[in-house]
């Protein structure tokens, strides 16, 4: 960083450390209602995951009870809830989606 003199003092630059936005998974839960088929498109559709890892993350909520679909910083984790639960609801279908820590 440039240094530069103002009078007989020296002025300095101070050096700023930011750190990246904390990070949040967002999961999806199983229900005995939301055909599988429909967990695999809105994998695909909202998580850009191909068929495979889309069925492969749908298992794991169908057996596990909850699957991370992505790790994402705040907004972009909201944003992403809104539009499942949205999509879920307009085609009639109880999915549910949360954000958890990371």
């Amino acid at each position: 960083m440039a240094t530069r003199r103002q009078g007989a003092s020296v002025l300095e630059a101070e050096r700023t450390t930011t750190r990246p936005p904390p990070l949040f998974k967002v999961l999806l839960l199983n229900d005995d209602y939301t055909p599988m088929e429909f967990v695999v498109s809105v994998l695909q559709k909202f998580f850009g995951m191909g068929r495979e890892q889309a069925t492969h993350i749908m298992l794991k909520v169908h057996t596990e009870g909850a699957g991370i679909c992505g790790i994402f910083p705040l907004d972009v984790a909201t944003t992403k809830v809104e539009r499942v639960v949205r999509f879920a609801r307009q085609h009639q279908h109880p999915l549910a989606c949360v954000i958890e820590e990371n």
